[in-house]
């Protein structure tokens, strides 16, 4: 593929003379002779003192590594290709060797510049050059001179028609304000000079560069591959038209095949299943975090460890074998692109630190809140305390009730509390669960006493009050402020369920349905939901006519639903080719979404904030 190599370094303004090295200033002194290889000699391996030779410029100036003469006698370390790169570094680090005055006068006058007149240096002028004059001038510049050097290869030069100055002189006269801006010089300011040296393999450019008020100019890594960038798309300009028909045929025949593969590989991600232990295990802990923190839930607004951890997750869905190949033949496609401007390709980085493909991060955010959502056993709302059955006959309880809810009275729930109480004392289960209820919440002069309100359930719900039974069951399986115990937590849900409590009874079909709590019992799961759906319970009904949707809203087939949703996202970011792509109906995703939230809890036509669309 056509390359231009371009370098760039600088001396110092007021520096003085750079100290010489006296073995290349000797073997500059005798190039000629280097150069001139009898060619019956050339094609041989490389002196003992050329290797020498070569390795010491490449420990002195390690940027002569990118010079295509250094590729070649890689490639081939003949003597010609050694004297071909033992020449070209000399010349390119001569500003190391001599002053700048000196510089000007070497690229101006060294064997091989095309020459105008006495000497090869021209500029953007018409105006006659006296190069004894330059080279006084930037000698004594105070500011910065850039010393450029531009290299192609013999046969992209002949082909493209750099074998002469004149082309050049042209070339950079029409680019010569990118170079200011990029050097960050006013054009009024900027002030260049270069010379032309036709070499046999790789003809190239030498120029000097500076600000004519030594204070303006400086030039980043940026500025470099600005400046590199729009040389190439300049010189290989001509070159595109016959450059791309080579590669058109091999280019649609790639895009055909990578997009057919990529779709082969998104649908199976998107019909298989994933298993991955250590998916389901950071899941489950990205869910159970996500519950405890409020505010918008995106990995722009969690703080590091939970970044961390979805970052962590995602790097792990890129260990699937159908993820990787996906992203490897995505990287494929990009590199093919790269190459035609840059020389080095970026290191590959891993699927979670590719920002064209961060919309997997949300995903898995959205899928770890759906889990937690899922997996929490009591959706429905609190029975309201009109559920309760009235005991006309202890006025104390009635008392109470209306203290506490302000009926006809002034509310007042210390007052509530003590007359719940004196009912509670003489067994009224009635009251002492409405006094568990107010302790545990405290409020309105009334001081929180969880160990109380924890007695209180107990009392009423050994008497077979089913409220107590449901509220105690509760606190026990999620250990709210209490002591987590399962066993005995099932054993007061599933005592308030056979006494008719909805609440109760859908609970018991969650836990049984998902299995985390304890094993799972699909007939037990039926049986619980149906119970409940018979009183009216949307979403016991929901979880019965979608039992093979929700049989598993577990981690496994969290991590699966991850699978499949990436499957989508490699299909947005694949090129677009002949292959078939696959359309999603944003209606049917909304119907998915509001049955799902049906099942979380939520009404059908609430005002709660929507899930985001996958």
């Amino acid at each position: 593929m056509p390359r231009v190599i371009f370098k760039c370094p600088y001396l110092k303004g007021g520096a003085a003379q750079a100290a010489h090295l006296g073995n290349y200033v000797r073997y500059m002194a005798t190039r000629k002779g280097a150069q001139r290889i009898a060619p019956d000699a050339a094609g041989l391996p490389a002196t003992k003192k050329q290797r020498e030779m070569v390795e010491q410029l490449i420990r002195d100036f390690p940027l002569s590594r990118g010079l295509f003469e250094y590729e070649d006698y890689l490639a081939s370390p003949t003597r010609g290709n050694a004297s071909e790169f033992i020449t070209r570094a000399l010349e390119d680090n001569y500003d190391s060797l001599a002053k700048k005055e000196n510089y000007i006068s070497y690229i101006a006058s060294r064997p091989r510049a095309q020459r105008t007149g006495a000497h090869a240096l021209f500029t953007g002028s018409d105006d006659p050059l006296t190069l004894s004059q330059i080279a006084d001038e930037v000698a004594h510049h105070p500011g910065n001179v850039w010393l450029p050097i531009i290299s192609l290869r013999r046969e992209d030069a002949a082909r493209l028609g750099y074998e002469d100055a004149a082309r050049w002189r042209e070339l950079l006269n029409s680019y010569a304000v990118e170079m200011a801006a990029a050097m960050k010089i006013p054009w009024e300011q900027f002030r260049w000079y270069a010379a032309f040296h036709d070499e046999a393999h790789h003809p190239h450019l030498h120029m000097v560069c500076y600000s004519a008020d030594g204070k303006s100019g400086y030039l980043t890594k940026t500025g470099i591959a600005q400046i590199k960038s729009g040389l190439a798309k300049r010189i290989f300009q001509q070159d595109l038209v016959s450059l791309y028909e080579r590669q058109t045929q091999r280019r649609d025949a790639l895009t055909q095949e990578a997009s057919e593969v990529m779709r082969q590989l998104t649908e199976q991600m998107k019909d298989s299943t994933l298993d991955n232990p250590r998916i389901e295990q950071l899941m489950e802990q990205l869910a159970g975090k996500l519950q405890t923190i409020s505010g918008k839930k995106q990995y722009g607004y969690l703080k590091a460890p939970l970044k961390s951890v979805v970052d962590e997750i995602v790097d792990e869905l890129a260990k699937d074998g159908r993820v990787a190949q996906a992203y490897d033949l995505w990287y494929e496609l990009r590199e093919e692109v790269l190459h035609t401007y840059k020389d080095d390709l970026p290191p590959r980085l891993p699927l979670s630190q590719q920002k064209e493909f961060k919309r997997i991060k949300n995903l898995v955010i959205q899928e770890a809140v759906r889990l937690g959502e899922l997996s929490a056993v009591f959706a429905p709302p609190e029975p309201e305390e009109t559920d309760e059955p009235e005991l006309d006959s202890d006025k104390q309880y009635a008392l109470g009730k209306a203290y506490r809810d302000g009926h006809g009275v002034e509310q007042d729930a210390l007052m509530a509390a003590a007359l719940f109480q004196k009912a509670a004392a003489r067994g009224n289960d009635s009251a002492a669960y409405a006094l568990a209820k107010l302790l545990l919440n405290g409020g309105d002069g009334l001081r929180r006493d969880i160990p109380a309100a924890v007695e209180w359930l107990k009392q009423s719900a050994e008497a077979g009050n089913q409220f107590s039974q449901y509220r105690l069951g509760k606190l026990l399986l999620q250990g709210e402020n209490v002591s987590k115990d399962t066993a005995e937590g099932v054993r007061w849900l599933t005592a308030s369920a056979e006494r008719g409590n909805q609440y109760a009874q859908y609970a018991l079909g969650k836990l049984y349905l998902l299995g985390k709590e304890i094993p799972k019992d699909g007939d037990a799961a039926v049986r619980w939901f149906t119970l409940a759906a018979a009183q009216g319970s949307e979403y016991a009904q929901y979880f019965l006519d979608h039992m093979d949707d929700f049989r598993g809203p577990s981690l496994f087939s969290c991590a699966t639903r991850l699978l499949r949703h990436m499957s989508r996202i490699f299909q947005e970011q694949t090129p677009k080719g002949p292959a078939r792509t696959i359309s999603f109906t944003d209606k049917k995703l909304r119907q998915r979404i509001r049955e799902k939230k049906i099942a979380m809890g939520h009404k059908a036509d609430d005002y709660e904030e929507r899930m985001q669309q996958i």
